[in-house]
Parts: structure tokens; C-alpha cells; sequence
């Protein structure tokens, strides 16, 4: 079988995309899908997403990780899956798709896809970090000159914390610049690595910081500046839940190709 995949990244968060909507990938074979997305063997990915046919909503984006293995909601994946359902003429300027963690809505602007994320409501505080559930596990750790960090060491040893996720967790370190910008290094799991930045990593990092710094302005806005460029942050807060939370950056094309199985 022969297939032509996309390559496409979001602030440096790169993504192989299939067009699978007769389903002929066989996506189950995950040791095929690593493959695909090792670097040094494969076309290179941080992931791997097919855009496939669903009831009730214009596509489903079906997310793996670059282990191979099936995943919950990727936030930067999730425009990249808007762009690319826009190239294949499935959608125009807005779209509703059904992702892991249920529908969601989102705007295609000029080169930038705004993504609306379910609202948040599972998050905390420990000691030393806070944790979100933002369609995906997060922990937040503050820390003052992040590049200095040794991401995969010490992500990797957080990583494994179950009392957040019992198949565990992704980890933002997380510098503030001021009350509307904050710097992020996000260790992602399923990777087993640093990547250049992470949607949902963004989304939990902007939150906490409201938090971090009892912040009282509502709407909320906050530029996320990560290795791979710069997302934005909107949400608002109604009876302790984060509402209308979404995520604005770009969706880039990088190249196409084709590859037999």
C-alpha cells in the first residue's frame, strides 16, 4: 500500500497527518507508527495524526505519540488537524472535530487556528507543582532560568508520578516574565523528550500561572513563549472552573511525501 502523508508543526510541534478516511492505515500496528516517527529511521515526528470520518462532526482527529501508541488530546496537534482538514477541503474558516477528549470547536485566521479546549475543571496544588487535566495530565513546576534545566532528567523523573495519572504525566517548567508572558520547557510523555512546545502543556502553564499569581483579570490572556515560537492563551473563570479557554498560534505546512507499507 502506498500512502501520501503532510508534514506539519505548531511552534515547532511537529506532526505526520494522514488522510485516512477510508480507514486503509493500519493504525493499530503502533511498532509501524514509531517508525514513521523516529528521526533517524522515519519521516520524524513528535506524532502521527489521521483525519478520519465521523458522525456528527466534520472529522475525527485520532492523535498518536511517537511511541506508537494511541494518545489523549494534543492541543497543538489539534490545529495543525484544523489546517489540514482545510487543505483537504473538509472544512472552510471554522470546524467542529471530535478528538479524544470529546468535540471541540475552532477558527481558522489567516495563518493562525485559534482551538477551543474543553473547559477545565480538574486541577491542584501540591508542595512543589500544580497539576491540570486540560485533555491531557499536566504538572507545573515554577522555576527561575529554565534553560539551564536538564528537561529530560528531571521531566523524566516526574513523568512517572501516578498520584496525577496512573499511566502518568507530562511536565512543564515554567518561567515568569511578567503577569502576561511566561517561558515553558514541556517534557512530554509518549515522546520520552523535550519537544518544542506543547499545546496542551501551554493551556495547563497559563492557567497555573493565573493561579501562581492570583491574577484578577478576567478574560485572561497570556502569551506562551516556547523553543518553537509563541501560543496565546484566552480563558475565563466562572464558580472555579476555567471556561471559554482556547488556544491561538499557528499551523504550518512543512513539506509532503509518499510511503509504502
Amino acid at each position: 500500500m502506498k500512502f501520501t502523508f503532510f508534514k506539519y508543526h505548531g511552534a515547532g510541534n511537529d506532526f505526520i497527518l494522514l488522510d485516512n478516511r477510508d480507514e486503509r492505515f493500519p493504525a493499530r500496528d503502533s511498532v509501524l507508527i514509531e517508525k514513521f516517527c523516529h528521526r533517524r529511521f522515519g519521516i520524524g515526528a513528535d506524532g502521527l495524526i489521521l483525519i478520519q470520518k465521523v458522525k456528527n462532526a466534520d472529522f475525527f482527529m485520532r492523535y498518536f505519540n511517537s511511541d506508537g501508541f494511541e494518545a489523549s488530546m494534543c492541543g497543538n496537534g489539534g490545529r495543525c488537524a484544523v489546517k489540514f482538514a482545510q487543505k483537504l477541503g473538509m472544512v472552510k474558516h471554522k470546524t467542529m472535530f471530535l478528538a479524544a477528549d470529546g468535540l471541540h470547536t475552532a477558527t481558522i485566521e489567516r495563518d493562525l487556528v485559534r482551538l477551543n479546549m474543553s473547559n477545565v475543571e480538574t486541577f491542584g496544588k501540591t508542595d512543589y507543582f500544580y497539576y491540570f487535566d486540560t485533555g491531557s495530565p499536566h504538572i507545573v513546576v515554577f522555576a527561575k532560568k529554565i534553560d539551564k534545566i536538564d528537561v529530560v532528567y528531571e521531566g523524566g523523573l516526574l513523568r512517572r508520578n501516578k498520584s496525577i495519572a496512573n499511566e502518568g504525566t507530562n511536565v512543564n517548567f515554567v518561567e515568569i516574565l511578567d503577569d502576561k508572558n511566561l517561558k515553558i520547557r514541556t517534557y512530554e510523555r509518549g515522546v520520552e523528550d523535550e519537544t518544542w512546545s506543547c499545546g496542551t502543556g501551554a493551556v495547563a502553564s497559563a492557567l497555573a500561572m493565573h493561579l501562581h499569581l492570583s491574577l484578577k483579570d478576567l478574560p485572561g490572556k497570556i502569551c506562551v513563549h516556547a523553543k518553537g515560537g509563541i501560543l496565546e492563551v484566552d480563558y475565563d473563570s466562572v464558580e472555579g472552573i476555567f471556561t471559554s479557554v482556547s488556544l491561538l498560534g499557528n499551523a504550518t505546512p512543512i513539506y509532503k511525501g509518499t510511503f509504502k507499507i
